[in-house]
């Protein structure tokens, strides 16, 4: 069990074999989480298991709870979870309930025990999550918004493009180029990006263009300008601009810094 005091982040995880993952919020900011590519401001529960993925975008400071069971959990009918993560609005008692649990057990953690006793405790401690996660889905509240976060199709196209991204690409790419590759249109890839992480396709693929510019340059490059240009920024003085927003510094102390590691 974890309970994280989260910054403002971008979080892309999946899951291990053979568990099972359920999270949510302890606290009550009435401040939405783009999770799956939807924002909504209510009490909810995800979960996952065996490798399931998810993408989150955290956009001011929170805390978040995650109990990861293991082995999976299969018997206590719980929704499925298949390749992603699934989200349901619960009612607000049912969340608090589990939030009440988990401080309980977390305060408990901390109090000295004899080594004979721990089995018997983490037993007991195991028996009382599963049960207000049992409470917590017999709470679930129809609404129809959480189809869209639970959409596997689309979230195999961002996954998809995410992974084509990822690789250590010595020359940009363009939109063009990965649609293609995808058997995609740009405007399904422009919609995709848009729903999962908030921001245009162009504004995307810049961002990634960015970050190749930076490892570049951190490997010590022979010219800010041959970089800038090798991965597609024309304009010198935007590119500059767009740089020192996206990491605090200029392209230079970045190179300057590459080269003397």
């Amino acid at each position: 069990m974890n309970l994280t005091h989260a910054f403002p982040r971008v979080v892309d995880a999946q899951l291990v074999e053979n568990c099972t993952a359920i999270g949510f919020t302890m606290d009550d900011l009435d401040v939405p989480i783009r999770f799956n590519g939807s924002q909504r401001a209510r009490p909810v529960i995800v979960i996952g298991s065996s490798g399931a993925a998810y993408t989150t975008i955290e956009e001011v400071q929170r805390q978040i709870a995650s109990v990861v069971f293991r082995p999976e959990v299969t018997d206590r009918g719980w929704p499925g979870a298949a390749s992603t993560f699934k989200i349901f609005e619960v009612s607000a008692a049912g969340l608090g309930q589990l939030r009440d649990v988990v401080r309980e057990v977390l305060a408990a953690a901390w109090e000295p025990v004899e080594a004979a006793e721990i089995p018997l405790k983490a037993a007991a401690m195991k028996e009382s999550l599963l049960g207000a996660v049992d409470q917590a889905f017999e709470s679930v509240v129809s609404a129809r918004w959480v189809l869209r976060p639970n959409d596997e199709r689309n979230f195999k196209i961002f996954q998809d493009i995410r992974a084509l991204l990822s690789d250590d690409l010595s020359q940009p790419i363009y939109s063009e180029e990965i649609a293609r590759k995808l058997g995609l249109s740009v405007r399904t890839m422009h919609d995709v990006v848009r729903r999962y992480r908030g921001m245009s396709l162009h504004r995307f693929l810049r961002m990634r263009r960015l970050w190749l510019v930076r490892q570049r340059l951190l490997a010590g490059a022979e010219s800010v300008k041959a970089v800038a240009l090798a991965f597609g920024f024309w304009h010198l003085s935007d590119f500059s601009r767009s740089y020192r927003d996206q990491f605090g510094e200029t392209p230079s102390q970045t190179l300057e810094f590459g080269r003397k590691r």
